[in-house]
């Protein structure tokens, strides 16, 4: 044992006696330049500081024992966590299999398939509006008040029969509601989406950091959500005017607090995770650990309350039509249809605002149906 020890000292001592095969045949944690190798290997009286002189050309010190196994097989360039390609495809098969698993789930409810056929129904009709409605509403100069309040069935100075009748600027019905739920549906996802990232950004943040920061940012959250929706979107819309960007934005702020608490609770339980901490013990970056590990994690609770917050938004939007506080009369969308014709209830012209009316019922109740059905799929504590 001791000559072979100093064999090996002998050949780390001086390597340009062996040529090319002294590096091969020295132990791999001394050839790496590992530090507690090189300190066992002063039993064989070898030099450390010959040693990482005598490592071969392109053999890199190896970084800290907890991240060598980790850097080892990253692709050149990058610190991310790689899979090789048959763990690669077990995840893809994995992902697959949950998708499925879920739609199998989903489908075990008949009334949440036939709101899902609604909803998708409804967004068509929406998209094809300008391709299959038989009007502009919103071209002040095709309207001829002579065909204000037609009845359902009448044909219209146009040559076209409306189906749903005229409000009382001469609209086709049909064509407004279209137009109307098309508007409704963008201003809707539009300000939903954008609530969906501000409110996860600070909800993932104010988990993953904590401290002062985390702490504020939910204290303000908490007030926020202790104030009415409405209430909020009415001061905001009034201070900001009427407009669609102004609404867009008075949605936003009334919703994204909805988006950060959910946020919130669901990264904060994964953060005390274990494999949370591994991550945090790579050169994986903070942000990559935020994208990577807590927000894939914190999508389903999301995606229950973006369904949710979608239907919301588009009650907030026609509430704030109908008080004449969103949208302009030019542009009228579902809520303002029904503020047109409600003065004209109780003299027989029920059509004006029963036709809007049913119409944003369905859409929220077959939208607020679809997210319910989703919060049994996707949190099984929740399933019947």
């Amino acid at each position: 044992m001791a000559g072979g020890g100093a064999a090996c000292a002998e050949e780390h001592r001086h390597p340009h006696r062996h040529g090319v095969r002294a590096g091969v045949r020295l132990h791999p944690r001394l050839r790496g330049g590992d530090r507690d190798g090189v300190q066992l290997a002063r039993h064989g009286q070898a030099d450390h500081r010959e040693h990482h002189r005598a490592r071969p050309a392109g053999d890199g010190r190896l970084p800290h024992p907890r991240r060598a196994a980790l850097r080892g097989d990253q692709p050149r360039g990058g610190t991310d966590l790689w899979l090789p390609g048959p763990a690669r495809a077990a995840e893809e098969r994995r992902v697959s299999g949950a998708i499925a698993e879920g739609w199998r789930e989903y489908r075990r409810s008949p009334v949440a398939v036939v709101a899902l056929l609604v909803v998708l129904a409804i967004v068509a009709l929406a998209l094809l509006a300008p391709w299959i409605a038989p009007q502009d509403p919103y071209d002040q100069a095709g309207l001829d008040l002579f065909d204000a309040r037609l009845p359902p069935g009448e044909v219209g100075s146009g040559g076209y029969v409306h189906w749903l009748g005229t409000d009382n600027a001469g609209r086709d019905l049909l064509s407004a509601i279209l137009y109307g739920l098309r508007l409704s549906l963008m201003i809707s996802v539009s300000a939903g989406t954008v609530a969906l990232v501000l409110g996860t950004a600070i909800g993932l943040s104010a988990a993953y950091y904590g401290g002062w920061f985390g702490a504020l940012a939910m204290r303000v959250v908490d007030l926020q959500l202790s104030l009415p929706a409405i209430l909020l979107a009415l001061v905001l819309v009034a201070m900001l005017g009427q407009g669609v960007p102004q609404l867009m934005a008075a949605l936003v702020a009334a919703q994204y607090a909805y988006f950060a608490r959910t946020a919130y609770g669901a990264a904060s339980a994964e953060r005390r995770k274990d494999y949370i901490e591994a991550a945090l013990s790579t050169p994986l970056s903070g942000r990559r650990v935020l994208l990577r590990h807590l927000l894939p994690n914190t999508l389903p609770p999301l995606i229950v309350v973006v369904t949710v917050q979608i239907a919301t938004a588009i009650s907030l939007e026609a509430t704030l039509s109908f008080l004449g506080l969103g949208l302009p009369i030019t542009r009228p969308s579902l809520g303002l249809l029904i503020s047109n014709g409600f003065q004209f209830l109780l003299s027989g012209r029920y059509w004006i605002s029963v036709y809007p009316g049913i119409t944003l019922m369905v859409t929220v109740l077959a939208i607020n149906l679809v997210g319910d059905q989703l919060r049994q799929v996707l949190n099984p504590k929740h399933r019947r």
